[in-house]
């Protein structure tokens, strides 16, 4: 193993590109630059934009990616799209891992989190600023947990949904794929079908 710096290309030029940024460089990667589908400048933040997300077969034996997409389904788009690529996973120095954590590839885990013990986190699943993951909670792939929602112990969320800023979600909960939880919702039932979950307690949408 080389003693240089991981390299690392960011895609996706946003606003959580901005975070991913920072947490990379924090996690000792050098950042090639970003890939982005939208219309760019040349430089975001100081690091060069290397094109559109075509081409990432250009760099893929040259450095590691993360998917900097806050949307689920976007982000699985474009993964598969990636083939062959190694993607890391990024945890923020300040952020507290506990014992027999799984975290699976492509997650990142940003400043303040918590993930407790016993956790099982899907892939290129984001788990954003001061959330708790509380111990024994199953996260399936493209989960994305906002800043500041607590999940209680053995909660299980399904994939590609969304937990919006400040949930809170009651232990012992199952929650299906393709949520969308919304601001301050406060989950103390199971849910049970895709949809739009809002207020306290959460209820679906109509």
């Amino acid at each position: 193993m080389s003693k240089s710096k991981k390299r690392l290309i960011i895609v996706g030029a946003s606003g959580h590109g901005k975070v991913i940024l920072d947490l990379a460089v924090l996690c000792g990667y050098q950042v090639l630059g970003f890939l982005d589908d939208g219309d760019k400048p040349h430089t975001f933040q100081g690091c060069q934009m290397l094109g559109n997300t075509n081409q990432y077969e250009t760099y893929k034996d040259e450095a590691e990616f993360v998917i900097a997409i806050g949307n689920q389904n976007i982000r699985e788009q474009v993964v598969q799209k990636m083939q062959g690529v190694q993607f890391a996973t990024l945890i923020h120095p300040r952020a507290v891992i506990g014992m027999n954590v799984e975290l699976g590839e492509g997650t990142v885990v940003m400043a303040n989190a918590v993930v407790n013990s016993g956790a099982k986190i899907g892939k290129h699943c984001i788990l954003n600023t001061a959330s708790v993951v509380e111990h024994d909670n199953i996260l399936e792939d493209y989960v994305h947990i906002s800043p500041g929602v607590v999940l209680a112990g053995t909660v299980q969320v399904g994939k590609k949904t969304h937990v919006g800023v400040g949930v809170v979600v009651r232990n012992n909960i199952r929650i299906t794929k393709d949520c969308t939880i919304g601001v301050g919702a406060v989950v103390v039932e199971d849910i049970v079908n895709p949809g739009i979950y809002i207020g306290v307690p959460a209820k679906e949408r109509e």
